[in-house]
């Protein structure tokens, strides 16, 4: 049986935004890998001397494209970089650009966001609010167009705690119509001011402005073949096109990251909670079954007058991942896949609550990291523990609304679509949440986190140095425990002693 989505993007011309980031890399090499597209144009700015063109060939010689080039070592030649910038009125887009996009694209992909929750307002609002606008605005002028898929977050909604395929536009205090042309008449920093007062009860900049987006798509969109995908937090690759795979340290891996080289050690976390991990391929495989299914069905919404299809995509009811069994496992596989750059041994302990953690972090992050800090001043080294430690309580307090959270989700339009793919395309462009073995899943995820972030040796060899290494760490720990209670035991002695 033929692949009706191989089928769908044969000769067709994309626009992608977001190409350079975590998950716009991994839809542009499925895509490139897949399919016979005609072409990807990717929204990108020069960044650091280097132009769009000399950013995207840095991409010849890195090894997440090695399985696409091995096969296809001309694949690359199919993008085409457009200059542009999502902070940039008109994204930044030169006429003569805008004229080929306009021409040309027939499936557009828009991945761009800053992800930063403590962005300010203003630069969130532009990044992901306006440029959704402007991206709308021009797919409007579009003439072959045929499906729009806009890359938000199961996030957007986190005000309540059951999320639905639908709109919540009374979630905001604020909305878009509001704030967008506020920000268009104010400065960066009033517009900053501001951001308690418009945003509510959302926890960050960038819950709200994802939120704002999505309004922007139900209210603007018109008659445009789009739709909206909502993914959970994404995280390494399942399969392809290597297992394993991860390129940030966002989200949960950063708290996997933080204990793995045993500098995080308390982490605000609901253990009970679900966690709405997603592997990055396969947001991927179903952002591309989306765009078809958009295409396929915009002639009835049109009739119909029926907002835009929401796409839920979260870990399935049946087969779902709790907080308590993602730290479990996390935890099994930091001592059979060690890192050799670990700075003691690893362990987490969690809590529900913020300022529980605030106080443990005090004796299990912040005195250490002093005493640490002044060993390395009397040798002579910079200090960096302290620094390291703000970063990593201001990260945690970040994420503790969404760590600490409860959320439930509803997922039947992503359901239908899987269902009402060929079995060649479920073959190819596997996204069925509930087939997946979450043990065996971050075992690999565990390995690609240790060779693709830490840039370790992946070899037999590498991996006994690093479990060499960790047997020290659990020896330096067992003295140090040893040590800490008998000096506790010294302590409670002689306070005792005060008072008989």
């Amino acid at each position: 049986m033929n692949s009706t989505i191989k089928e769908f993007y044969k000769d067709k011309t994309l626009f992608l935004t977001g190409g350079s980031r975590f998950l716009g890399r991994v839809v542009i090499e499925k895509v490139l890998r897949a399919t016979e597209t005609s072409r990807i144009y990717v929204l990108i700015r020069s960044k650091r001397g280097k132009s769009p063109q000399d950013r995207i060939d840095e991409w010849k010689i890195d090894p997440f494209f090695g399985v696409l080039l091995k096969i296809q070592p001309n694949a690359l030649e199919r993008i085409v970089p457009i200059s542009g910038d999502c902070e940039e009125p008109d994204l930044g887009i030169s006429a003569a650009d805008r004229e080929l996009l306009k021409n040309e694209v027939q499936v557009v992909i828009h991945c761009a966001a800053t992800v930063n929750f403590a962005e300010p307002l203003h630069k969130a609002v532009d990044i992901n609010t306006r440029a959704t606008q402007l991206m709308l605005n021009l797919a409007k002028e579009m003439s072959r167009l045929v499906g729009f898929v806009h890359v938000s977050t199961a996030f957007s909604n986190c005000v309540i705690q059951h999320i639905s395929e639908q709109y919540y536009p009374d979630n905001l205090m604020a909305g878009a119509d509001k704030v967008l042309p506020i920000r268009n008449v104010c400065g960066d920093v009033l517009v900053d001011k501001m951001a308690s007062s418009l945003m509510g009860k959302f926890p960050n900049t960038y819950t709200y402005t994802k939120a704002l987006a999505e309004q922007v798509i139900q209210t603007e969109s018109g008659e445009l073949p789009v739709c909206i995908f909502r993914p959970g937090s994404i995280v390494a690759t399942n399969k392809e096109p290597m297992s394993g795979w991860i390129d940030n340290i966002y989200g949960p891996l950063a708290m996997v990251y933080g204990a793995a080289i045993g500098v995080l050690r308390i982490a605000p976390v609901n253990m009970r909670a679900p966690n709405p991990v997603v592997p990055v391929d396969y947001c991927a495989n179903c952002i591309l079954a989306c765009a078809m299914q958009t295409a396929n069905e915009s002639a009835e919404k049109r009739l119909r007058s029926l907002p835009p299809t929401i796409y839920n995509y979260v870990p399935h009811k049946s087969n779902p991942i709790s907080n308590r069994t993602f730290t479990d496992i996390l935890a099994k596989y930091q001592h059979t896949v060690p890192l050799e750059q670990a700075l003691w041994y690893p362990f987490l302990h969690t809590t529900s609550y913020l300022w529980l953690f605030n106080l443990i972090a005090i004796f299990y992050h912040t005195l250490p990291g002093y005493a640490i800090d002044l060993v390395l001043r009397l040798q002579g080294q910079k200090p960096r523990l302290i620094k390291l430690y703000t970063n990593i309580h201001k990260s945690m307090n970040a994420l503790a609304h969404f760590s600490t959270g409860f959320w439930t989700y509803e997922m039947i339009n992503t359901d239908r679509l899987w269902q009402s793919l060929s079995a060649a395309d479920k073959e190819h462009f596997e996204f069925d949440m509930r087939k997946i073995d979450w043990d065996d899943y971050f075992s690999r995820a565990m390995v690609g986190m240790r060779v693709y972030l830490g840039k370790e040796d992946p070899s037999e060899e590498g991996i006994q140095r690093a479990a060499k290494h960790l047997k020290r760490l659990k020896r330096r720990h067992r003295v140090l425990q040893l040590v800490l209670c008998i000096c506790g035991i010294i302590i409670i002695k002689w306070f005792v002693g005060l008072f008989l």
